[in-house]
């Protein structure tokens, strides 16, 4: 079996539907630096959401997120399951807008005859009608995972403002997927170019809020929450071992390092995972460096579905390929996801 930890959803009624396209631009905060916009481009409508603004960061199209192209695409890949969620606008999105996207991916979910499965969306700040929500899709739409964003506004997810929807998440033994931003919570020196802000930007972002995550010792608190962070988390494989705590190897009274406590090996074992995004723009040395650095049972398969076809298409075998061993390559391509998000 393969599962695809990483398929987007997005409403195509979004496209036709004016007074629902204007609740939804309604919800952007413009102190976000943030706009939305539609726009016709090669005869397809195309919502942009632009961070900061004159930039596009995300965008959607038209025709691209029907049940039956999702699962058609799914066949053409060779992929068995899909976990659906919505990139980054989540981020800002209302309790009202909210629930219309839980209640559109919960019906996907129903009549894919089980090949999909939908995160919920809320939105984090702990207020009681948030929380309901939470509990709706968790009791009533039978969701068993969240879908959060790295940072809201100027907050990372280990800021004590989003104590309420741990502490909830915690008691349901609920894990989260955590989608990067368009772009940090400072990004001025890569607002100039687009694939430095694209590529790098979203990277930063997750370097971040998983360093973050480790030292503020959020797991000893939360330590039912699983996090599965996108784009491998920023890479950070390549940081993982630098950033971890080290003995002094003789006295130093610098004070240039605090001493790191060693429950962050703990935490990063068991409540800190790593979806791919893609498999192919990795290529094959880092991504077998991320198993031998991580370990496979820490890394998801995902493609970012409708992105680039090709990485759907092709992911599965480029994992495959990997000069890991079998068991690793059927951990990434499957089992983690059906662990953590309880297929």
């Amino acid at each position: 079996m393969v599962i695809d930890a990483n398929v987007y959803w997005f409403p195509e009624a979004m496209f036709e539907d004016d007074a629902l396209r204007a609740r939804f631009f309604m919800d952007i905060p413009r102190g976000y630096d943030t706009n939305g916009k539609m726009i016709l481009r090669n005869g397809k409508k195309q919502i942009v959401i632009e961070r900061p603004i004159g930039c596009p960061g995300v965008d959607y199209i038209q025709g691209d997120y029907t049940l039956e192209g999702m699962i058609a695409a799914l066949d053409e890949a060779g992929i068995d399951r899909a976990v659906m969620k919505v990139p980054c606008v989540h981020e800002w999105m209302s309790l009202d807008m909210c629930r219309y996207f839980n209640d559109g991916m919960a019906d996907f979910a129903r009549r894919s005859g089980g090949r999909l499965t939908a995160l919920a969306v809320v939105p984090p700040w702990g207020h009681e009608a948030q929380l309901a929500e939470l509990d709706r899709c968790y009791t009533e739409l039978g969701m068993r995972g969240v879908q959060l964003c790295a940072h809201y506004g100027e907050y990372y997810l280990d800021d004590d403002v989003f104590a309420p929807l741990f502490e909830r998440l915690n008691a349901y033994g609920m894990n989260a997927y955590v989608h990067h931003t368009p772009v940090p919570v400072e990004y001025a020196s890569i607002a100039d170019y687009n694939n430095l802000r694209r590529s790098l930007g979203r990277c930063m972002d997750q370097l971040m809020a998983v360093g973050r995550e480790l030292f503020s010792g959020m797991f000893d608190k939360y330590p039912n929450v699983r996090l599965i962070h996108s784009m491998l988390g920023g890479g950070f494989f390549t940081f993982s071992e630098m950033l971890m705590p080290h003995g002094p190897t003789a006295p130093d009274a610098s004070g240039r390092f605090n001493a790191t406590p060693e429950s962050m090996r703990r935490h990063l074992a068991n409540n800190v995972f790593f979806e791919m995004s893609h498999a192919q723009p990795w290529g094959k040395v880092l991504l077998e460096t991320a198993v031998k650095v991580l370990g496979a049972d820490h890394i998801l398969y995902g493609s970012s579905s409708p992105v680039k076809a090709e990485w759907m298409r092709g992911g599965p075998d480029f994992v495959r390929a990997l000069e890991v061993s079998e068991d690793d390559k059927a951990l990434m391509l499957c089992e983690n996801a059906k662990r953590l998000y309880q297929i």
